[in-house]
């Protein structure tokens, strides 16, 4: 497995013409939204909220839109960086299968990007668990606003995933907003953890892979097997792999070529 080298990466994008990418946190740092992980591949914080406690626990449920409500404003208003346009440049030229994305801030479609699977879900829509209905964050952000107007003003500093660190809150005045239809619960059109992935994205995502030379990892650890998966299936297909990632990835012994820079960097010959 060879480290930095300028030509490395693209040699091996100019060896193999059709690339299954996979992409994670890494790709939107640029863009003003943090990492989960650090260099070994450990927590940066607290982990992410879990399905079983968003829907077993209305104090639960309080305090993630309550940190939303004040995240979002920025998460919202994100912009496409350079790495996220280079792979849009990458598909232009016809030499993707499929950009699979643990990412839910829609940024590869914002940038261009087409094919496109967001295997974790995307962040700019809310679902109702009970009728399915699905409504627009922005939409929800206002009615969030409306029935809690002293929250407007806090100002916190950004967490993954669109929400805030507002330690010390008193979240149970916090009103949340049930489903305008049927008025059941609303949760981030999102997978959380303990939650599972739809089978069609994993599946689509497969079938992607079965049809690419080799595989290509941005700015993902692949700590979460939701992702590592493909890494393993492209491994098991003798499919060459490389990744462009800064510190630890759970894939390392089945990388022929890593590259330790940021995306943008390391993307800048597309």
């Amino acid at each position: 497995m060879e480290h930095t080298c300028t030509t490395a990466l693209p040699e091996f994008v100019a060896a193999h013409r059709r690339l299954f990418v996979l992409t994670g946190a890494g790709c939107s740092t640029d863009s003003g939204i943090p990492d989960y992980r650090d260099a070994n591949g450990g927590w940066k914080r607290p982990q992410p909220v879990t399905y079983q406690a968003f829907v077993g626990e209305l104090a639960t449920r309080q305090r993630y839109w309550a940190r939303s409500l004040v995240g979002w404003r920025r998460f919202g208003g994100a912009q496409p960086n350079a790495t996220h346009h280079a792979l849009a440049r990458l598909e232009r030229q016809g030499r993707l299968t499929l950009l699979l994305t643990q990412n839910v801030d829609r940024l590869h479609q914002a940038a261009g990007s087409e094919n496109v699977v967001d295997l974790h879900g995307r962040l700019d829509q809310v679902r109702c668990l009970a009728c399915e209905r699905r409504m627009l964050r922005t939409e929800f952000q206002a009615a969030l606003l409306r029935l809690n107007p002293a929250w407007a003003d806090l100002d916190a500093a950004d967490a993954p995933d669109g929400d805030a660190d507002l330690d010390g809150q008193d979240f149970s005045r916090f009103q949340v907003p049930p489903c305008p239809h049927c008025a059941g619960l609303l949760k981030p059109d999102v997978v959380f953890f303990g939650e599972n992935v739809p089978r069609e994205r994993v599946d689509a995502g497969m079938q992607a892979l079965q049809d690419a030379d080799a595989m290509l990892v941005v700015g993902s650890s692949l700590m979460v097997y939701s992702g590592y998966r493909f890494a393993n299936a492209a491994a098991r297909a003798g499919k060459p792999i490389a990744a462009v990632n800064i510190g630890h990835t759970r894939a390392d012994p089945l990388l022929s070529l890593k590259v330790e820079q940021s995306c943008a960097q390391a993307l800048a010959f597309l």
